[in-house]
């Protein structure tokens, strides 16, 4: 089963802690594991930026908001325990404890629709419940973000797509010394686009001393997908040149045969499609640039503990 949405840890994480003993968080992390029936599979799932799972975030997330509403309180750093106000929400007896019954309690309101000033002094609505049910703030920025990403993707692989042949061939030269191939654009400039025999567009440097060469086939294909023909013919030509390794390039896809036929062959070539042409050129930054920066930061907990 998928990890639920960081609302269904709520309560569990409650009833554990209404024995009134401290809690950390790691035990509540394997208790509530356990009680969820969550496999090791779903317990790896991890954020779209993989710097944490979904399991941990949920459950760190579970526990800010339950400590903000004043239902459990923080004695120590990392460590939670049951108010009295969380007793009486157990008293009740809820099907479940959700942000909208939290919002009952006048801190946990505050500290969800806390938001920096406007610079136009207009007033900022506060979020609505239904929008937090299932991410939580980490999950809901990084899908954003994701959202983002893949929107630039688009553009960038559109607007390489109405280049012409030179300028895609000069793409791929900036590109590949962005990656740290070529040494040089000087270098990679004439090695690149010189070759054109035998079904070889150009021959990089893998590093900067030139230890060993890369053989290259950049082509704008735009709506044709490649299929194992052309993948084949390629291969065949790194033969002739006693090549090992090989990059064909593509603004179009490539087929499944394609790919299944380079996993099988012993010399090592690597497909890069559309999408993946334009990802790497947003994250080398060829062809982009930043128009605004996030910083997330994190209460620093040493900074605040007294000796």
């Amino acid at each position: 089963m998928p990890v639920p949405d960081f609302q269904s840890f709520m309560l569990p994480m409650l009833k554990i802690a209404a024995d009134g003993s401290e809690h950390p968080m790691a035990d509540l992390r394997e208790r509530l594991s356990r009680e969820m029936d969550l496999s090791p599979e779903d317990l790896q799932e991890r954020l779209p930026s993989g710097m944490q799972t979904k399991y941990q975030n949920r459950v760190a997330w579970s526990a800010v908001y339950l400590y903000r509403a004043g239902v459990l309180d923080r004695p120590k750093r990392g460590v939670f325990q049951i108010t009295d106000r969380g007793r009486n929400l157990l008293a009740e007896k809820p099907e479940k404890v959700t942000i909208r019954l939290l919002d009952r309690f006048p801190e946990f309101k505050d500290f969800r629709e806390r938001r920096p000033d406007s610079p136009d002094d207009v007033p900022l609505k506060p979020i609505s419940p239904e929008i937090d049910t299932v991410r939580t703030p980490e999950e809901r920025l990084e899908l954003s973000f994701q959202d983002l990403q893949n929107s630039l993707a688009n553009e960038v692989l559109d607007a390489v797509k109405r280049g012409s042949p030179e300028f895609f061939e000069q793409l791929v030269v900036k590109l590949l010394v962005a990656m740290g191939y070529g040494g040089s654009i000087q270098d990679a400039g004439r090695a690149v686009g010189k070759a054109g025999d035998e079904g070889v567009d150009g021959i990089i440097k893998e590093d900067k001393l030139g230890l060993d060469v890369v053989y290259i086939q950049a082509k704008k294909w735009i709506d044709t997908v490649v299929g194992r023909p052309v993948v084949q013919a390629f291969a065949g030509s790194l033969e002739g040149h006693r090549a090992r390794k090989g990059v064909m390039i593509t603004t179009s896809t490539f087929s499944q045969d394609a790919r299944d036929y380079v996993q099988r062959i012993e010399k090592k070539i690597v497909l890069v499609d559309g999408k993946q042409l334009a990802d790497l050129m947003i994250e080398h930054d060829v062809g982009v640039n930043v128009t605004k920066t996030y910083r997330i930061k994190r209460l620093d907990q040493d900074f605040f503990e007294e000796s």
